[in-house]
């Protein structure tokens, strides 16, 4: 974990500058960025930080592997998100008038005590702590985004999980007047999503409310949705309305649309081809070039053991 001396935060306005100042040191930051990916090879890396934040701040310029924090523009101009578009620009305007409140999370399935949050619940009971992670696509590209969320496992042990609760199953919500890209028959609607409940207990699996200490907006997920860093970003389900726990795995809108190219796991694996992206180097957006893909993101030391004895060449 990093230690940042509340003197270094920095305001947003100094990240909006940023490119500028990586294109002056790029020589520099190469061979950086070399002795960063040397760092996750030999398991060295430390669990990514925490603590609350004043809006509008962040309390580092960096990730713990030393990686620069990807600008708040690029971060909510570069987006996936199909129930809108296909396309990744321009979400943004299409997802403007999209209605975040009021807004209810449902938690139920396999767990003792059902409840139904709202997001003031939500955020009084789990005040929101800052996570900078490294966000991994499968088309290829990445980026570092500080985060404002709190550990999915917290608001498990809040339902307290049934012994026989073995997955933890998500859906997005299905609203096709605000959400053009639902009016498409090209997926089965509404988004699902799933994670094994160990990998949901994680304390490296998030929900989260905020980027760069702000409110999340609409083309990132709003208001809430799911962050698991050593998997792909199609894993991070956005705007969430519904969590269930369940005993058999959950099909998710990408194993149900292409079986072939999505598995469950989806974790970050530079030694498992996708059939239409490479997955042994990636793209950093607001980088040159491209850099080398790193197992499981670069968290191997915390998640690795979670998948003792799977084939996760097999087991995609």
């Amino acid at each position: 974990m990093i230690n940042i001396n509340p003197s270094e935060i920095t305001p947003e306005y100094v990240y909006y500058s940023r490119r500028d100042f990586l294109v002056g040191i790029s020589a520099l930051l190469a061979s950086f960025m070399l002795f960063g990916g040397c760092r996750r090879l030999d398991g060295s890396s430390e669990l990514p930080g925490g603590g609350s934040v004043e809006p509008g701040q962040v309390s580092g310029k960096t990730d713990e592997l030393g990686d620069a924090l990807t600008d708040y523009k690029s971060i909510i101009s570069y987006n996936n998100f199909y129930e809108f578009s296909t396309g990744k620009e321009g979400i943004g305007e299409l997802a403007k008038d999209f209605k975040t409140s009021p807004w209810t999370l449902s938690v139920g399935g396999l767990v003792n005590k059902p409840r139904t949050f709202d997001i003031d619940d939500l955020n009084r009971i789990f005040p929101p702590e800052e996570r900078i992670y490294r966000l991994r696509c499968v088309e290829g590209w990445s980026m570092v985004i500080p985060w404002l969320g709190f550990p999915l496992a917290k608001l498990l042990k809040e339902v307290e999980p049934k012994s026989e609760a073995k997955y933890v199953r998500f859906e997005s919500l299905y609203d096709p007047e605000q959400m053009p890209g639902q009016r498409s028959g090209m997926f089965s609607w509404p988004y699902v999503e799933g994670l094994r409940l160990d990998e949901a207990m994680n304390d490296l699996t998030l929900l989260t409310t905020g980027i760069y200490g702000k409110s999340i907006l609409p083309q990132n997920g709003a208001p809430i949705r799911l962050v698991v860093p050593w998997k792909y970003g199609f894993k991070n389900i956005k705007s969430i309305v519904k969590i269930d726990l369940v005993t058999e795995m959950p099909t998710s809108l990408w194993m149900a649309a292409a079986p072939h190219e999505y598995g469950f796991y989806a974790n970050v694996n530079p030694e498992v081809p996708h059939p239409r992206w490479p997955q042994s180097s990636e793209r950093r957006i607001g980088e040159f070039g491209r850099r080398r893909t790193i197992i499981f993101n670069g968290y191997a030391e915390e998640v690795a053991y979670l998948y003792q004895g799977i084939d996760l060449r097999k087991f995609f």
